[in-house]
């Protein structure tokens, strides 16, 4: 199974490259695969690539729902 998360663009780099943040975790992804990419938007990262851009509503939803199912999962351990 793979997993792809919304992450956040927070600077842009040369080469096709940017950072991005996922609650405070900032990671340097390749954004060649999509055709324009700003500060601000969010995107969805796979395997350290932007796959595409994602509206932040969206991206909230998703990161929302995603730790549920960690909060689930912790519960579900003890």
């Amino acid at each position: 199974m793979c997993l792809a998360i919304p992450a956040e663009v927070i600077d842009l780099l040369p080469d096709e490259m940017a950072r991005v943040s996922l609650d405070g975790i900032v990671k340097t992804i390749s954004v060649g695969l999509l055709d324009e990419v700003a500060v601000g938007d969010y995107v969805v990262v796979h395997v350290g690539h932007a796959l595409a851009r994602i509206d932040e509503a969206e991206a909230r939803r998703t990161l929302a729902l995603i730790a549920e199912m960690g909060q689930m999962a912790a519960e579900a351990a003890r």
